[in-house]
């Protein structure tokens, strides 16, 4: 396909049309057409949609940062924190961006099925820290891409000795927003955690838009609609199938609940969620076409990056007795893991810890969990119970590494360069 004036707002680092006519990407969909009849990328119309959508933001949440939290940072925090709790509705003279900001959080789109949105969040519950494990090891293949690393690296959470404590949030968020009813009810701790998150995004963006270091016609907008989508598809079909290499079994029906639930989240986190994929096929072609537009071109920010995340489990100097040993023992699973969970290519590119001999773990546990899997699918009454195991297995091991720290999801202070 030829790019005209109609969809010319192509990145220049997202190489997607021009890696579509490589020989042996124009074979590969060749040949997948004729033998199966069917498409390895989505159609173009999604694909440029996709395109324009990396230089958009959250305008409703942008505007509701500049009224008000920008005005008065202290109040405008508190009387988020206050909505978030009561409801829009128990506030009085709500300033206008608000309003709107939350009209729109507080409705249920037609679209929303509450049973699959909680049958998602129950596959997240089940997966317990081997979701954190996995969105880890996934998304440092990203980190290899300068759009999504130079916000995260002038940002400065995930380098160097803030890796573990950023990441340490995201798990929170992923806890938070995967309890029962978090995404459904009102004034659940989820979906305060959700708008937290939401507006945290406006505040680096609004920090990097105009950065030296950031290059709009190359990388489109800061933590963009299409970028935060891909996030979104992080945490349903692929880690799913790649959970498979520990014995983890999820079914196509969970897998598309999986989908559904991410669709939903999205909307509360801002997303315009009208071209997210419905089916197990269509979010295999959005993340064939994410692959095929890689420019690796992150340098050593994104080697800071990927470096950072297994380095921050190694044991520090402070650790003595069972936190030393734990700290040991997620240093080297972590290894391991990554060894799983990144493509050999990329890992190999990088100064990573050896996964031996920790995969052995990995592997002596795949029998175990594969038979726990059958009979969870077999058996009544197996699947819950591992479920809240699982649960409570994620939040305590949650607890031991924040040790005694709470997730805040602000950013807070300046950027590092």
């Amino acid at each position: 396909m030829t790019l005209t004036a109609d969809f010319e707002r192509v990145p220049t680092a997202f190489t997607y049309w021009e890696h579509r006519k490589h020989p042996r990407i124009a074979r590969l969909e060749s040949t997948a057409r004729k033998l199966f009849n069917i498409s390895i990328f989505p159609t173009d119309k999604i694909a440029v949609e996709f395109c324009d959508s990396l230089f958009r933001g959250d305008a409703v949440a942008e505007n509701f940062v500049d009224e008000v939290l920008a005005a008065d940072p202290t109040a405008g925090r508190a009387l988020l924190d206050r909505a978030l709790v009561e409801g829009i509705d128990a506030l009085d003279d709500v300033p206008a961006s608000m309003q709107v900001l939350f009209d729109e959080f507080e409705t249920l789109p037609d679209w929303v099925r509450p049973e699959v949105v909680e049958q998602g969040a129950a596959i997240w519950r089940r997966w317990g820290t081997m979701l954190f494990a996995v969105a880890g090891g996934i998304t440092l293949e990203m980190y290899t891409e300068a759009a999504v690393a130079t916000p995260l690296s002038l940002a400065g959470g995930y380098a160097g000795d803030n890796a573990l404590r950023r990441f340490l949030e995201t798990c929170q968020f992923w806890v938070d927003t995967s309890e029962p009813g978090a995404l459904l009810r009102i004034g659940s701790t989820g979906r305060a955690t959700a708008m937290k998150v939401r507006v945290m995004h406006v505040s680096v963006r609004r920090r990097i838009d105009g950065h030296p270091e950031w290059h709009t016609e190359q990388w489109g907008y800061p933590i963009s609609q299409g970028y935060q989508m891909l996030t979104l598809l992080g945490g349903s079909t692929v880690p799913a199938l790649a959970l498979r290499l520990v014995g983890l079994q999820t079914t196509p029906d969970e897998i598309r609940a999986l989908l559904h639930f991410q669709k939903y989240m999205g909307h509360l986190l801002g997303v315009d969620v009208s071209n997210f994929p419905t089916t197990i096929a269509d979010s295999l072609r959005m993340t064939a076409m994410v692959s095929a537009a890689r420019s690796y071109d992150a340098g050593i920010h994104g080697k800071e990056l990927i470096e950072s995340f297994p380095a921050s489990f190694a044991p520090r100097p402070n650790q003595k007795g069972l936190a030393r040993i734990r700290a040991r023992y997620n240093h080297g699973i972590y290894a391991a893991y990554t060894t799983l969970f990144m493509s050999p290519g990329t890992r190999g590119k990088y100064d990573m810890p050896s996964a031996f001999p920790w995969i052995l773990i990995v592997l002596a546990r795949f029998p175990f969990i594969t038979v726990l899997e059958l009979i969870r699918r077999t058996v009544p009454g197996v699947g819950p119970r591992l479920e809240r195991i699982s649960d409570a297995h994620r939040r305590s091991w949650l607890r031991a590494q924040m040790d005694g720290r709470e997730a805040e999801f602000e950013a807070k202070g300046g950027l590092r360069r």
